[in-house]
């Protein structure tokens, strides 16, 4: 029954992922990717991760995408779709064969990797996920934690520069 719900989302996961890609309207393009964001918090419930689940939803799904939104309607993005490309189509399209060659390559002669690192899952149990996370977040990784939040703020106010008609 697992492996049935796991290939279901993993379908849904890669026709929105292709629908993120080759969507001409950026609104469908998003509305795809939080689609895509919602199959991986379902992959981390079944890893039995339901704090990665709530953040994925929560940051990802929620707080991410409604920036993304808020940004493209913000700038006004209009798409010609009258305009193709063929010689585009041909290029990505050899690049998706490689990268799906290169895929299966690594997915056919690649072993499963032997668990590494300080905590057991017997330890990630008794303690749980929310602590340890936090614990490693807020000291051994504190640097990369600020810096995305600043880079997500000179983000935000790039955006809505840009957005203004006079300064």
């Amino acid at each position: 029954m697992e492996t049935l719900f796991f290939l279901i989302i993993s379908f849904v996961a890669i026709i929105s992922a292709i629908l993120v890609v080759t969507c001409k309207n950026p609104i469908n393009s998003a509305l795809s990717l939080i689609m895509t964001f919602f199959c991986l918090a379902t992959y981390y419930v079944m890893l039995d991760a339901p704090f990665m689940a709530a953040v994925q939803v929560m940051v990802y799904a929620g707080a991410i995408m409604v920036l993304m939104v808020f940004t493209i309607m913000l700038l006004n993005i209009r798409v010609d779709a009258s305009k193709k490309h063929s010689h585009k189509i041909v290029f990505s399209s050899i690049i998706g064969f490689f990268t799906f060659v290169n895929l299966a390559y690594v997915l056919f002669k690649s072993r499963v990797a032997v668990p590494t690192g300080p905590y057991s899952a017997d330890m990630i149990k008794q303690v749980g996920h929310t602590e340890l996370i936090g614990k490693e977040m807020f000291t051994n990784f504190l640097l990369p934690f600020e810096i995305t939040s600043i880079l997500l703020l000179v983000a935000i106010v790039g955006a809505v520069i840009l957005a203004k008609k006079k300064i």
